[in-house]
């Protein structure tokens, strides 16, 4: 059974905080009084009543049966799954049982909202993930067995299904992709078994990445979102569905997230089959910092850096190649590069995109067939001579079989950074030790004397770009000259 601690503050305490914070509003409004703002509105009664009847409560039961009758692990409570870690923390609202040998029924809350007449209800993936029992109940207290269509791990969302006799009332689907920060939120759900709460708030910030998934774009708002609330909708004034509440900030207050729901319609489609795939494009990117966008010739900082072309993928049959920008995809700008995966990923396979890239200065525009994403120590160095690089303050010294094959790395050429002046401009810019230097600026680099070649034609400009392996990654990094 759940339980709210609360604590209770001398009244006299709150009274004096609440009057010195009015003060200073009342200062801060008058000292601020030329500036105009949009008036809170006056209430938002007749918008809820409205789309209250759209939005459900869900109870979930799940049989689990205990480990070696020493008890049960719960999402929250000791599970090792970080996802479910995460979100149980947050949302898993699992009542702990009594610890003995017998499979005992965990039930869970959350919330969710009908997108259709006919019974298709969307919520998130962790309130019914592995139940073995869902049920829907709605605003006319009528409850319903519920089926899970379909669910996605990555994006925390799935779709349910429920038969009535009547057509249901259902929400409409707005466009999360208009929100600015200050817009005005509602937020309707099932907090703490509360049926049908309502808080109302601000787009707090837009694009947060909370560490939940590969996907994440969260939507973060100060509208009041609490355990139970998971899987329920964000309205906008307008009554449109702009987002789904998923996470909360479990010290703070005033904090949560919500998945966009343009995330969710383009998902949509797939859901209801029950079969999820998405686009893969074959690359691995980097960021665009505002050093690289100097060095490539870039007015803005934006777009996707390849850093390594994988073998036999849609990227190396179009042609794309290390140091290519991706800049657009079907003439959607790439704002950042966490924003490339989530455009692609919503791609079908077999789907062709057209990629706008720079490339050596130069604008292309490549066609890619996507293929399906599913489908997808201490250094030591050998004895050779050194060369020293005073002037960047670094020590490389050439890659040989027996250095490669001791660093475990899966080729044999190039150089391989070996000492560096912690004073220097190589280190400043980012550069490591065991560091295997691919590329400087456009010039392949497969030895010393490439590496130094490379280098001399490179004292005319005022940064050298540098392609290195590091582990199991490659990135560029741009070390400035002359400072």
């Amino acid at each position: 059974m759940m339980s709210l601690r609360q604590i209770s503050l001398p009244r006299f305490s709150c009274l004096a905080g609440s009057f010195v914070f009015l003060m200073i509003s009342v200062l801060v409004l008058l000292a601020v009084g030329s500036v105009t703002a949009a008036p809170m509105p006056p209430t938002f009664a007749p918008l809820v009543s409205e789309l209250t009847p759209a939005v459900v409560n869900i109870n979930t039961e799940k049989r689990i049966a205990s480990r070696d009758g020493r008890g049960f692990d719960f999402p929250g409570y000791g599970s090792r799954d970080s996802f479910e870690e995460f979100f149980g923390r947050f949302f898993g609202q699992f009542d702990r049982q009594p610890r003995h040998s017998r499979p005992q029924a965990v039930k869970s809350l959350g919330s969710g909202f009908i997108i259709s007449e006919d019974g298709y209800i969307l919520t998130n993936n962790h309130v019914v993930a592995d139940a073995d029992a869902i049920k829907v109940t709605l605003s006319d207290k009528k409850a319903y067995d519920a089926r899970l269509v379909g669910r996605d791990e990555k994006t925390d969302l799935a779709v349910l299904k429920i038969d009535a006799d009547h057509d249901l009332p259902a929400v409409k689907l707005g466009d999360s992709s208009k929100l600015e920060v200050g817009d005005w939120l509602i937020a309707i759900g099932n907090p703490f078994g509360l049926a049908r709460t309502v808080t109302a708030g601000i787009v707090s910030a837009r694009g947060r990445v909370i560490g939940s998934g590969p996907y994440d774009d969260f939507i973060q708002t100060d509208a009041s979102i609490n355990p139970g609330n998971s899987g329920g909708p964000l309205f906008n004034v307008k009554g449109e569905v702009v987002g789904i509440n998923t996470a909360i900030v479990a010290s703070g207050q005033g904090i949560g997230f919500a998945i966009p729901v343009n995330m969710a319609k383009d998902l949509l489609p797939q859901l209801k089959t029950g079969k999820i795939s998405r686009g893969r494009l074959g690359v691995h990117i980097q960021e665009v910092t505002s050093e690289l966008a100097a060095s490539f010739g870039l007015d803005e900082k934006h777009g996707a850096v390849v850093s390594e072309v994988i073998e036999d993928s849609p990227a190396a049959r179009s042609g794309l190649q290390v140091g290519d920008i991706i800049l657009a995809v079907d003439d959607s700008k790439v704002e950042e590069m966490r924003r490339l995966p989530r455009m692609i990923a919503a791609k079908k396979p077999g789907t062709k995109v057209k990629l706008k890239v720079l490339r050596m200065g130069k604008i292309l525009k490549i066609n890619v067939v996507l293929d399906d994403l599913e489908g997808d120590n201490g250094e030591e160095y050998s004895q050779s001579a050194d060369d020293r690089l005073d002037d960047l303050g670094l020590t490389v010294r050439q890659l040989t079989p027996e250095l490669a094959a001791r660093q475990r790395l899966p080729f044999d050429r190039g150089v391989i950074i070996s000492r560096l002046d912690p004073d220097g401009q190589a280190a400043d810019a980012g550069l490591q030790v065991g560091d295997v230097v691919l590329m400087v600026n456009n010039a392949t680099v497969e030895t010393v004397r490439d590496f130094k070649k490379a280098l001399q034609e490179g004292k005319t400009q005022s940064y050298l770009r540098f392609l290195v392996q590091r582990q199991q990654s490659r990135l560029f990094i741009v070390v400035k000259l002359g400072e």
